[in-house]
């Protein structure tokens, strides 16, 4: 439920919805490590079909007028913009999940993402969606693909392309929407086919179930985000502080993580009467310390 709950407005903010899928159970010190990789990504792929199937609702009237403008124009921004990610998703995806999960990697999508955002968006506003052409729609497929990288967002990366390519914030985001939706549905159809091919562990049908009505109610809830992104006029650097901000918390959750390791490490290193190894070095001598104010405090 929670992830589910999550996945809605990162979805539709450039912050990341892998990045929270990710981060989220490993900072609330979840054993989501302890389960199965296929079973986890099973489950992230259920998320996603239930924000595909809000999006679908919830962004019925904008489709229906694309539909009706639908034009030779339209039809290359668009196609463009959908082979570069899914070519590269189905020659890579997995190879990425396995190299690049997990919080670092996450960490490093964030700041680079943040940093794309915050300069693209100082490009010159000059340019609405109805002048978008070929090469922009490549450009937009491509970042569609970096998208694959954990931290980076789909909506992140499409943003950042479209301000760097001079359209005005309004139609940068517009545009971000429209390309996104078909990756989004053609992913978590994709995804959902391979679902019911491989099928579920019966006592996990009901998280799964969960996950997705949480996932759908709170992406369809969260449709105001789209129009909050498009008339925001702070412009994308309160997303790239916020994925910094993020970024910072896991670095120091990881710093913490290596102190603890270390003193774990050095406690194994003190002999049996307190006194540390010769050559353990200081974390072990300060170990050492620990246990003869322990005995000290044992003995009063």
């Amino acid at each position: 439920m929670v992830l589910g709950a999550v996945e809605g407005p990162t979805e539709l903010l450039p912050v990341s919805s892998s990045a929270h899928l990710t981060l989220i159970p490993w900072l609330a010190g979840w054993d989501w490590d302890d389960l199965d990789p296929e079973l986890r990504k099973t489950f992230e792929v259920a998320l996603h079909v239930g924000a595909a199937l809000a999006l679908l609702v919830g962004q019925r009237r904008v489709i229906a007028t694309e539909l009706r403008t639908f034009d030779r124009r339209k039809a290359e921004v668009i196609s463009l913009s959908f082979l570069p990610g899914v070519l590269i998703g189905l020659a890579a995806e997995r190879h990425i999940e396995r190299r690049l999960g997990g919080p670092r990697p996450t960490v490093l999508g964030l700041v680079a993402g943040a940093l794309a955002m915050a300069i693209a968006d100082q490009r010159p506003q000059s340019r609405d969606r109805d002048r978008a052409r070929a090469a922009d729609g490549l450009a937009l497929g491509l970042g569609q693909a970096t998208a694959l990288v954990p931290g980076v967002s789909r909506n992140g990366a499409t943003l950042t392309v479209a301000r760097w390519r001079g359209f005005t914030r309004q139609h940068a985001n517009m545009l971000s929407r429209t390309v996104a939706l078909p990756v989004i549905v053609a992913a978590a159809a994709l995804k959902g086919f391979r679902l019911r091919r491989g099928g579920l562990p019966r006592n996990q049908a009901p998280a799964f179930a969960a996950g997705t009505v949480a996932s759908f109610g709170s992406t369809l809830a969260s449709q105001e985000l789209i129009r909050l992104v498009e008339r925001d006029n702070a412009g994308l650097w309160p997303y790239s502080a916020y994925r910094l901000a993020l970024a910072a918390l896991v670095l120091a959750r990881l710093q913490h993580q290596r102190g603890v390791a270390r003193e774990q490490e050095a406690a194994t290193v003190v002999f049996g009467n307190g006194r540390p190894r010769p050559g353990a070095g200081e974390a072990a001598a300060r170990a050492a310390e620990r246990v003869a104010r322990g005995r000290e405090d044992a003995g009063k």
